[in-house]
This record gives structure tokens, C-alpha cells and sequence, in this order.
């Protein structure tokens, strides 16, 4: 059973990774000057009527028609009904909370349907089951049977000028081909006012990208972003895998950019541009489990929100007020996600901060002291001596402020950066921070977090109380690229934000769910972006 009663599947039920894909056609259009702004949240049923949050896709600006490029990949149990709930929502503001967004329509179903279908269209539908409009909804799935990736490091030369006042926008969107058409498999950023573009490096599973067949053709489309969600179309070639791969052997593989449209209008049209593949290698792709088993040690710190903001600990208004039964906010959220990643842990001893508060003898105001005044050994013996260490603490500080979170970002980074300079990938760092509030020091924050992305390094955020977090949501970069205050993109996604208000009737299993579900593919993906495998090489399978 694991930690808040959700059942776990035993080993010996046969377990598959399915990988869902998700579009939609016909939406309905929520918005007056513009089209809705898509987004779909997918729910999982576990034994009991609860349903919690697996994950969301990316929104996607202006379209009534979304291809979603992120996908879903559930373990499939085929002695077990595992029920579905797919919703859309059109996006009209920035908080995490979809509950104030237009709701478009939604799909129930189970992952067996889904997996005996293979491809699934099905209507959307309102919350009393009548038809949301004409819109649909498509499920593909997929058994992910190869665990490769194929690595890429691409660029472009002299792309066509789309926009009147500006150079173009550009991003490419990469499509495997299937029995009915071609299928989106990846969607890079967009690389601002560039006709030389270059994009981050990606991993596509080889899977997605040509159902392992190195010889199937590919498609790649590049386009000039357009906020209208009309994007204008730049040009696009297909190559097999391993014409690409044959290519980029020794150098880099070039490829003419051709519009077929402009083609036939323009006398002597040569092309449109040049995209170059400057890399393209298949590695295998290690889960997070293939980490965690080859000896990878999760590393948990806790950082906890004594600013002034959170009321008197004496009255029970204050969120760290502990009531007669031993309950408050910050401490449902320690044991929540606590019991979850010390299983991970194999000392089980983590160190606990506080900021926010003056703090004896001196009371001068700290943003990262240890919560058992110890600042030689600030570790807590399991989630706890956490706890244990936080009600000691409480009487004996004073609540001030401001909500300064980059010291305590950077405190961990240090580890962090040490760690990566051993080349290996023997240890992976997460920062849980619970807060009541607003964060005062914003850039530096951004500055902090970007920086952390190039390490070993997780950060969680729980909001507890119901102050407005948009800043939070902010920092979880889901709907686009975090950017430090010089402009600098984050190397990758590492905050996930979580409100604890919306999981208070749900149970600690589901808010430890929601908190943990994007940490196993934060860590695999950091280790994958450095081509570092498990210290102990996992037996293959």
C-alpha cells in the first residue's frame, strides 16, 4: 500500500508503457477577439471515486484544431480497468487552477478502450453529456516497446522573412508517418525574430519518431510563429532516419527548405532556407527507475515559509497555527510528499531550512537557516524528525519577512554543481519549498532557477493558504521557457507548482501524486541531456 492508501500494482501484474498522443478538431470558440486557447488535462481514476491529475499538454495560442505535442505515458495494467478522464479547457489566465477557465468539453473512457482502438475519435462532451458542439477528440496509443531516443542538435540558415516589421519566428514540427497520415511526434520552441535559428537540443523516442524503422520517412515542417495561431508556413523536406544519421557521421547534415507554392509561383526559387541537423544520435533511453536502481540517490531538502504573511502561530487564523489534533498546512504537506521521496533516500536524512524569519539570539532576519538551529548538521532523521524539528522551532522565532526564495535555491545548487562535477549520475537533488505567499525577490528567483536547470536539481512549490499564486505559476515553465532577467532560457522545465488548497479533500496520496508526477522524467531527462548512464548498468530487458 502506498503512503495515503493508494494501492500500488503488485510485481507480479504485467505492466506495459503505453504513450497517448492527443488532438482535437472543431472546438468550441470561448473567446471574442481571438480563437480559444487550448489546453488538455488528463485525470486518472485509482480504486475509489477520487480522480486525480496525470498530467497536462502544453496550450496551444489561437486554435480550434490542436495538435498537441505532449504526450502521456501510463503504465498499462491488463488486469486492472484503469479509467480516463480527458478535459480541454480554452486558457484565459495564468493561474494553475483550471476550474476558472472555459471549460470545451470532455472524454471518459479506459485505457483498455483506447489501447483495442489504437486510434480513437471520439465527441467531446459537456458536463450533463450533451455534445460539446462538433468537437472532437482523437487518442492514438502506442506500446512503447523500444526504449531508444534519438538525440538532436539542430539549426537553420537564410529561413524565408515572414514578418513585415521583423525577421520570422521560427520552429519545427517533426511528424512520423502512419497508416492514416502523418502524425506529430515533436514540436521544438520558437526562436524569436531569427532566420539562422537555433534550437535547444531535444530527444525524440524513436519510437514516436518512425516506429523504430530507421528507413521510414519523416517529415519536418518548419513555420514562422504567428500569436494569431496562423502560422505561416516556411517550407519542409523529408529524409529517413538513417539518411540523416549517414550525413551527420562526419558533418553536419544540410537540407534545402522547399515551399512548394512559392515553388511553382517563383522563377529560379531554389529554397526557403536550410535546416541543419548538426546532430542526430540514437542513445537508449534510461528511465528513472534504471536510475533509481542503478544507485541514484534522491537528495530531499525542505525549505519552509516563516514570513509574517502566515498570521501568529498562537491563533488559529495563522497557517501555522497547530491545531489540537496536530494538524496545519505545512505540516500535511511535509508528510505528504515526505513519505513519498524518502523511500528514495537511502539515509533518510534530510536537511530542513527556514527563511523568512528573525531568528535568536541576534533576530536578525534569515532566508536559509536549519530549522533545528544547527548550522553544522541541519539534517532531520526521516520525515519525522522533519516534523519534530519544525514544532520546536516554531515558539522560538519570529515571523517577518520578505519571501526571499534564491537564497535557499542557491544553497542547494552548490550540491548540485559539486555533484555534477563528478561526471556521474549518482545523485539528484529536490528542493520542497512551502510557502504562504508572494515572492519579493522575483528576479532573482528567475535568475536562480535558470541557473539550477543545468544541475541535477528539482524544485517542488507548495502553496499552502489562499494567497495569489500567480508567480508561482509563473516559475513552472509548462506554457513556455522560463528566462533569467538577461534574457537566458532555462536548460529545462525543474519547478512544478502545486496548490494545496485544491487537494485538501482529495487525500495526501493525491497531492503527493500531483506534486511528484513530473520528477521521474526531470531526472531522466537531466542525466539524458549529459549522456550520463546509471552507475550501475541496469541488465537489459
Amino acid at each position: 500500500m502506498a503512503s495515503g492508501g493508494v494501492p500500488l500494482p503488485t510485481a507480479t501484474q504485467c505492466a506495459t508503457k503505453v504513450e497517448l498522443s492527443i488532438s482535437c478538431e472543431n472546438l468550441m470558440d470561448m473567446d471574442v477577439f481571438s480563437k480559444s486557447d487550448p489546453l488538455c488535462a488528463l485525470y486518472i481514476n485509482t480504486s475509489d471515486s477520487q480522480w486525480y491529475e496525470f498530467g497536462r499538454t502544453e496550450m496551444i495560442l489561437n486554435c480550434l484544431n490542436p495538435k498537441f505535442a505532449k504526450r502521456f505515458v501510463i503504465d498499462y495494467y491488463f488486469e486492472t480497468v484503469q479509467r480516463l478522464k480527458f478535459c480541454v479547457y480554452d486558457i484565459d489566465n495564468d493561474t494553475y487552477d483550471l476550474s476558472d477557465d472555459d471549460f470545451l468539453g470532455e472524454l471518459e473512457c479506459t485505457l483498455g478502450q483506447v489501447v483495442s482502438n489504437k486510434q480513437m475519435t471520439r465527441p467531446l462532451l459537456l458536463k450533463n453529456r450533451r455534445p460539446a458542439g462538433r468537437g472532437t477528440i482523437t487518442i492514438c496509443a502506442e506500446e512503447m516497446t523500444d526504449n531508444r531516443v534519438v538525440a538532436f542538435e539542430v539549426a537553420a540558415r537564410k529561413l524565408d522573412k515572414k514578418d513585415f516589421f521583423g525577421k520570422s519566428d521560427p520552429f519545427l514540427e517533426f511528424y512520423k508517418q502512419t497508416e492514416t497520415g502523418w502524425q506529430l511526434a515533436h514540436r521544438t520552441e520558437v526562436v524569436k525574430n531569427n532566420l539562422n535559428p537555433v534550437w535547444r537540443p531535444f530527444q525524440i523516442p524513436i519510437q514516436s519518431l518512425c516506429a523504430g524503422d530507421v528507413e521510414k520517412p519523416i517529415k519536418i515542417d518548419c513555420y514562422d510563429h504567428n500569436n494569431s495561431g496562423d502560422h505561416d508556413f516556411i517550407g519542409t523536406f523529408q529524409a529517413s532516419l538513417s539518411q540523416i544519421q549517414q550525413a551527420t557521421e562526419t558533418f553536419a547534415a544540410e537540407f534545402e527548405c522547399i515551399n512548394s507554392k512559392k515553388k511553382e509561383k517563383k522563377k529560379g526559387y531554389k529554397n526557403s532556407g536550410i535546416i541543419i541537423i548538426k546532430k542526430s544520435k540514437i542513445v537508449r533511453q534510461y528511465t528513472f527507475l534504471d536510475y533509481i536502481m542503478g544507485g541514484c540517490q534522491i537528495n530531499f531538502t525542505i525549505a519552509i515559509d516563516f514570513t509574517g504573511s502566515n498570521g501568529d502561530p498562537k491563533f488559529p487564523q495563522s497557517l501555522h497555527y497547530i491545531n489540537p489534533q496536530g494538524y496545519n498546512e505545512y505540516l500535511a504537506a511535509i508528510w505528504a510528499v515526505g513519505n513519498v521521496i524518502q523511500d528514495y533516500d537511502s539515509d533518510k536524512m534530510f536537511p530542513a531550512f527556514g527563511f523568512g524569519a528573525q531568528i535568536p539570539p541576534s533576530w536578525q532576519v534569515s532566508h536559509e537557516f536549519p530549522i533545528n538551529f544547527n548550522p553544522s548538521n541541519p539534517f532531520c532523521a526521516g520525515v519525522e524528525g522533519v516534523v519534530a524539528a519544525y514544532q520546536q522551532c516554531l515558539p522560538q522565532v519570529k515571523l517577518y519577512g520578505p519571501t526571499n526564495f534564491s537564497p535557499i535555491i542557491n544553497h542547494v545548487a552548490q550540491f548540485g554543481r559539486q555533484a555534477l562535477q563528478q561526471q556521474t549520475a549518482s545523485e539528484y537533488f529536490v528542493l520542497l519549498i512551502i510557502t504562504d505567499g508572494v515572492i519579493t525577490d522575483m528576479d532573482e528567483t528567475r535568475n536562480a532557477i535558470v541557473n539550477a536547470s543545468r544541475l541535477p536539481m528539482s524544485i517542488i512549490i507548495v502553496g499552502v493558504g489562499g494567497a495569489d499564486f500567480s508567480a508561482m505559476e509563473f516559475l513552472d515553465g509548462d506554457d513556455g521557457v522560463l528566462r533569467s532577467t538577461t534574457g537566458e532560457n532555462a536548460m529545462r522545465d525543474i519547478v512544478q507548482f502545486v496548490p494545496f488548497r485544491q487537494f485538501q479533500n482529495a487525500g495526501s496520496a493525491a497531492l503527493a501524486q500531483s506534486v511528484l508526477a513530473e520528477l521521474p522524467d526531470q531526472l531522466a531527462s537531466f542525466f539524458k541531456l549529459f549522456e550520463l548512464k546509471p552507475p550501475t548498468e541496469p541488465s537489459p530487458t
